[in-house]
């Protein structure tokens, strides 16, 4: 059994108005975990929602977390939560999405800046480190002259809601492959091109 306990973050915004937009795609994510767990996720004074249990028998404890706070204030619930549960920010995991990479891709690194990630920048700044595990699920760019703050803020396409799911099932691989193997190992499989 592994004891290793890792607080797993699902980055997006509180309300049914977000809840299919991309810039919720780490929310989504982490329903599929607690989907895997048979975990409900259940109001935390931390001003979050949390499950807690492992997807796999003998695999490691996950803490899930979908703060209530908008995406730009992320940070407060996410320490709050690092404080309350005793781990330690290096087994802090956070799943969002990235525009940088295109749909349908995953990439997994370690550290680093927020990348204008404004959820990241505001984790980075409670926790007061850039040291902890993040799971970029690629949302790809606005097409045209869309500005990104409107793309980020609009529901996947019909065709993009075809693959979604396919997507949500790799980032929650993703997530029990770094828990329980680590970084590299998850990162030899999901950069791998498919």
């Amino acid at each position: 059994m592994n004891d290793t306990a890792w607080l797993v973050v699902g980055l997006g915004n509180p309300g049914q108005t977000y809840a299919g937009n991309r810039h919720n795609v780490g929310q989504m994510a982490l329903a599929e975990l607690a989907d895997r767990a048979s975990a409900p996720f259940k109001s935390h004074k931390a001003n979050a929602l949390v499950a807690e249990g492992r997807t796999f028998a003998g695999g490691p404890r996950l803490v899930l977390a979908k703060p209530n706070s908008f995406m730009n204030l992320t940070g407060g619930p996410v320490a709050a939560l690092l404080r309350f549960y005793k781990i330690e920010p290096a087994n802090l995991i956070v799943v969002h999405d990235e525009l940088d990479i295109p749909f349908d891709s995953i990439k997994l690194k370690f550290g680093g800046g927020h990348g204008g990630h404004n959820g990241i920048r505001d984790i980075i700044a409670a926790t007061g480190t850039p040291d902890f595990s993040r799971i970029r699920i690629g949302i790809g760019r606005p097409p045209g002259r869309q500005p990104a703050a409107d793309f980020v803020l609009r529901d996947f396409s019909g065709e993009e809601r075809k693959v979604l799911p396919n997507l949500l099932a790799d980032a929650a691989d993703a997530v029990e492959l770094l828990a329980g193997e680590g970084l590299t190992a998850a990162q030899l499989k999901f950069h791998t091109a498919k």
